[in-house]
């Protein structure tokens, strides 16, 4: 999943992507604007947990596994309660040694004839190995995913319930990818399967203004920095969220600059669906000095590791910002 891009592939990255950051910069700012909603719909910190709770229990949601299966039959009838439309984007992947992956993005669509749109994602299977653990017997056993997949997601179908409850006169869509953790490590040919899936498939009249990624968004003590390929490529919306965090003390947004990270928002990028990402990059490759906090593709990603303030915090700014946004 998301590893630290060395140095010569962000210089790569900058040169492929220069030219339209450079139109997005300017055109982003003139076709959305935030005004001032008194009456943001609640979102329920207690209901996300729940739903993050509720995937872990299925097991492990590597591809080809039981848990994978029973994940996306629960994901898919979650969203089909709330979402004007849901659709699936089913796809086959080669993996390693000619291992063929059964792997489904689940889209779920809100106002789905609106042109003016955004898009929030998030990826929703396990890895596969646990290549980070300290215990070598583990390091074949996929994770439970509890932040590292499960997190994102239960925000997302919180957020789902909100939006059937509460209308809004522009389309989201919210995209729960497959496939993104299956790479061996530092192979990035074979991460963020499905939203490269996605990125390569979207009608060719899907123009969102803007999308937004989470990954690792649950930890009890999270610091969500802005990260390094986001300020690159969509400055204007990193800053409208961390500006909304700031005004609401959603202290685990920091505006401090962060590592640049490889992710799901990059091949969304790079297909010109511009994507920040909110992600607590500080856990990837155990980088924090916090030793709880050192669970990043190992069996401890479990539940223990979840706070309720945290899916608060980063969930209550969404809302803020889905119900403050004017798409002009």
């Amino acid at each position: 999943m998301k590893k630290i891009i060395a140095l010569f592939i962000l210089i790569a990255m900058t040169f492929i992507l220069s030219s339209c950051q450079k139109e997005n910069k300017v055109e982003s700012a003139l076709v959305y604007s935030l005004n001032e909603n008194k009456s943001t719909p609640q979102f329920d910190a207690q209901n996300a947990y729940a739903m993050v709770d509720k995937q872990v229990s299925f097991g492990p949601r590597d591809p080809g596994s039981e848990g994978h299966k029973k994940g996306k039959e629960f994901l898919e009838s979650e969203l089909r309660k709330y979402a004007d439309e849901v659709e699936l984007q089913n796809f086959t992947y080669t993996g390693y040694e000619n291992e063929k992956l059964e792997l489904t993005n689940i889209i779920a669509k809100f106002n789905p004839k609106s042109e003016k749109r955004i898009f929030i994602c998030a990826h929703w299977d396990c890895r596969p190995r646990s290549d980070q653990d300290k215990i070598e017997k583990n390091k074949l056993l996929p994770i439970p995913g509890a932040n590292d997949g499960a997190s994102g997601c239960g925000i997302i179908l919180e957020l789902a319930r909100i939006l059937k409850q509460n209308k809004i006169d522009y389309g989201i869509d919210l995209v729960l990818v497959d496939g993104e953790d299956y790479g061996k490590e530092s192979d990035l040919t074979n991460y963020c399967l499905g939203a490269k899936y996605f990125a390569a498939n979207v009608p060719s009249t899907y123009k969102p203004v803007f999308g937004v990624l989470l990954d690792l968004v649950g930890d009890k003590e999270a610091v969500f920095e802005k990260e390094g390929n986001s300020v690159q490529t969509a400055p204007d919306v990193v800053n409208m969220i961390w500006g909304i965090a700031d005004k609401m003390k959603a202290t685990t947004f920091s505006g401090a600059a962060g590592h640049s990270i490889y992710d799901d928002h990059i091949p969304l990028n790079q297909a010109g669906l511009f994507t920040i990402d909110i992600i607590d990059a500080d856990l990837v490759g155990a980088n924090t000095s916090v030793e709880r906090r050192k669970y990043w593709h190992t069996q401890k990603d479990d539940m223990s590791n979840i706070g309720k303030e945290t899916l608060q915090q980063v969930g209550a700014v969404l809302t803020k910002m889905i119900y403050s946004l004017t798409i002009n």
